[in-house]
């Protein structure tokens, strides 16, 4: 059998919904992609919604609408896809990290206060694998020092804790809709905040810093545009925002399917020796973005190795940041400075979770973890 480790959830209405925006004059920027955005912030009850090209666009846009570069610190995980930090490096200012819980994988919030200075700005939380963040602390302790905080909603636009919705503590949170995500355009991304200006000056900066978009520019009566900042070409176009208009409108129901799986995995997979489960915390809606299993660090790689050769899609998600050449060598971040982070990320494996999975699909995963695991006396 073979079992991907992704299928995307685009059906014959999203595939309509591209071909009509083919076959129509405007494929930038425009209605439709108004429409999704519309969708977005209805969906997670957010004042505003802008479309980009991209998680990491979002969160560099962010930084930037907030005044946050060079000289400045942001804190975060190093226990997320280096993108994260990336956006902070982009914006000309210093990923500061702290380490993660060692049951969820999440940014430890009671570790935060102490690596605050006089040059930090912000936080970015990132809710790993679909888990948010405790935002009530994290908000309290941003409030306590006047930090800006930008969620690294990539895993979690279902996500829910403590009655909060993801962006509801935050200025802003930023989405991924990359090819493996819960909704997918293949390649994009989104922000949400409630603050009207900083949405407008973001909507600048997504398209170059000009005042005028090519709605504003081509389809009414010409008007000439101005640039009153320098911004970045980051906007999401009609293509792009059609595959996604209608993917966001069954999103609960794309989620159940997942959130059945999971429970599926969490239950055939518990109590097996040589395997742990990432814990959930209580009262929270998890998104299911990606479901993770812990091995010895030592045999992870003969674990994974095994499952591709018996068909099943596996991944890593993810090695530590600041184990990363460019960190190392840049930053001078070395290994046993976020010990949490880094067991994780040497002992996790990424199994199959999608909401076209089959039980039988489940099944064939299930009965090959405990075999590879023996085999290889792991």
């Amino acid at each position: 059998m073979n079992v991907e480790f992704f299928r995307h959830n685009l059906n014959e209405t999203d595939i309509d919904n591209v071909t009509n925006v083919l076959k129509s004059i405007f494929l930038t920027t425009g209605d439709v992609t108004k429409a999704f955005e519309d969708e977005l912030s209805r969906y997670v009850k957010a004042m505003n919604a802008i479309g980009v090209t991209s998680c990491t666009a979002a969160l560099h846009l962010c930084l930037l609408a907030w005044g946050i570069g060079q000289g400045d610190e942001v804190i975060t995980t190093p226990m997320s896809f280096c993108a994260t930090s990336n956006s902070i490096l982009h914006a000309g200012a210093k990923p500061v990290f702290v380490d993660v819980e060692a049951d969820t994988g999440n940014i430890d919030a009671d570790l935060i206060e102490e690596k605050i200075t006089s040059k930090t700005k912000a936080i970015i939380p990132v809710h790993l694998y679909g888990q948010m963040c405790d935002m009530k602390k994290i908000h309290q302790v941003a409030d306590k020092h006047g930090l800006i905080v930008i969620e690294d909603a990539a895993h979690c636009i279902e996500g829910e804790r403590d009655g909060i919705r993801v962006g509801q503590l935050g200025d802003a949170a930023c989405y991924s809709f990359y090819a493996t995500k819960n909704i997918t355009s293949g390649e994009g991304g989104a922000i949400t905040t409630n603050d009207r200006a900083r949405a407008e000056h973001i909507r600048m900066l997504r398209l170059h810093g000009i005042d005028k978009s090519a709605v504003d520019r081509y389809t009414k009566k010409y008007k000439h545009w101005d640039m009153p900042l320098l911004g970045w070409k980051y906007n999401m176009d009609n293509i792009h925002a059609a595959l996604l208009v209608d993917q966001i409108k069954r999103i609960d129901d794309l989620w159940k399917k997942r959130d059945a799986i999971w429970r599926n995995y969490e239950e055939k997979l518990a109590g097996l020796e040589g395997v742990k489960i990432l814990k959930s915390s209580p009262n929270l809606k998890h998104a299911r973005h990606l479901f993770t299993i812990l091995v010895m660090p030592e045999k992870r790689d003969a674990i994974l190795w095994a499952l591709q050769d018996k068909g099943i899609g596996v991944a890593v998600n993810y090695r530590a940041i600041h184990l990363l050449k460019y960190y190392q060598e840049a930053l001078k971040y070395r290994e046993g400075e976020f010990p949490c982070a880094e067991k994780i990320g040497a002992s996790t494996i990424s199994l199959p979770l999608y909401p076209s999975l089959t039980n039988k699909e489940v099944d064939y995963v299930v009965c090959n973890v405990p075999c590879i695991l023996t085999s290889l006396g792991a």
